[in-house]
């Protein structure tokens, strides 16, 4: 009776204990799939905030040149096919976030004020250099290939943080040119320009000399030199001297054994890098140098990379590049846009 006892209670100790632990580990069953699936939800969630652009109040006809058509792209995902096309990726945020406010300011002057030079007809700006490079996230996906997750995320997140944002002088938005590096300085739009604009004056950008683009350099035949340029190089051997330079150090006007160019022409003709440029002779062989790329005017792209690692927010790389300028919301311009339609 007594052994039989034991029994019945060990019997029962051991359907308590296996009760107990199921009592534990039902919560846990319960709960665990759903936090999994909470998990992933944020996840996809916080994914989806990151990389979704913000929405857009109106679209830009832009000419897509390869494709002989317009298409029409929402200002915010043309704001990102541009900085994506015309700075890389790998730059610091905060200078993401200056050619995306450059860029934004660029199309929304140029949808207010109608179509652009060189745009056909019933397109704003087509998707070149002529205005600002555009690309498609398909065109991006098949440059960047394995690089393009992280990448238009980078892109789009500059963008969202400056969404809606353009730059404005005397409550317009401003010509908002950008170029890659400069010598230097930058240069007065007059100096490059017919018009004077009092927010595109020679600043300095010290930085650049640390670009890989800072120094060019390019050979060319005494022959070929004299057939581009149009002139016939001076039997004593010099090259030309420069009669002029420009606020932002680079060359205004040269003489070439008696014929004057300027700067512009003298780099148009030859295919140079930039207008602060230097020649030597030697032998029958002509040797230009160049500091900088690009026109000059406006904000440099590696200056405002450099000033980003150097701790400068997009707000204060605009305002050293742009002078005088403010940081104002597109709404009233993009409102005057769509009322004109």
């Amino acid at each position: 009776m007594k052994r039989l006892k034991m029994k019945q209670l060990k019997s029962f100790l051991l359907v308590f204990a296996a009760m107990f632990v199921i009592i534990l580990m039902v919560p846990s069953l319960l709960v665990a799939p759903f936090a999994e699936k909470t998990k992933a939800t944020l996840g996809e969630e916080l994914e989806a905030k990151e990389t979704t652009l913000a929405k857009s109040k109106v679209s830009v006809p832009v000419y897509r040149s390869e494709a002989k058509q317009i298409e029409q792209v929402p200002l915010e995902e043309y704001v990102a096919g541009v900085v994506a096309a015309e700075m890389p990726a790998e730059f610091e945020k905060e200078a993401l976030k200056a050619q995306a406010l450059a860029a934004r300011t660029y199309i929304v002057k140029e949808l207010v004020t109608g179509q652009s030079v060189g745009s056909p007809k019933g397109a704003v700006v087509t998707d070149t250099e002529l205005h600002q490079v555009f690309k498609s996230e398909d065109e991006l996906r098949e440059i960047w290939k394995s690089d393009f997750d992280w990448k238009i995320k980078k892109i789009k997140e500059a963008v969202n943080e400056t969404s809606g944002q353009i730059l404005t002088y005397d409550n317009k938005p401003i010509d908002a040119s950008f170029f890659s590096t400069s010598n230097g300085f930058t240069e007065n739009s007059e100096a490059i320009w017919q018009s004077s604009l009092p927010y595109l004056k020679s600043v300095e950008s010290p930085w650049d000399k640390r670009s890989d683009k800072f120094l060019g350099r390019k050979v060319f035949s005494v022959k070929d030199f004299e057939k581009k340029l149009g002139v016939n190089i001076s039997e004593d051997g010099s090259v030309g001297k420069i009669v002029e330079r420009t606020p932002g150090r680079r060359v205004a006007k040269v003489d070439i054994n008696g014929k004057e160019l300027t700067g512009r022409e003298v780099r148009e003709k030859l295919g140079l890098r930039s207008t602060d440029f230097s020649w030597t002779l030697k032998g029958d062989e002509i040797i230009v140098t160049t500091k900088g790329y690009g026109h000059g005017v406006g904000m440099s792209q590696y200056g405002a990379n450099f000033m980003a690692e150097e701790g400068k927010n997009y707000q204060d790389i605009v305002k050293h590049y742009y002078q005088g300028v403010q940081i104002s919301s597109a709404e009233q311009f993009l409102f005057k846009y769509l009322t004109q339609k």
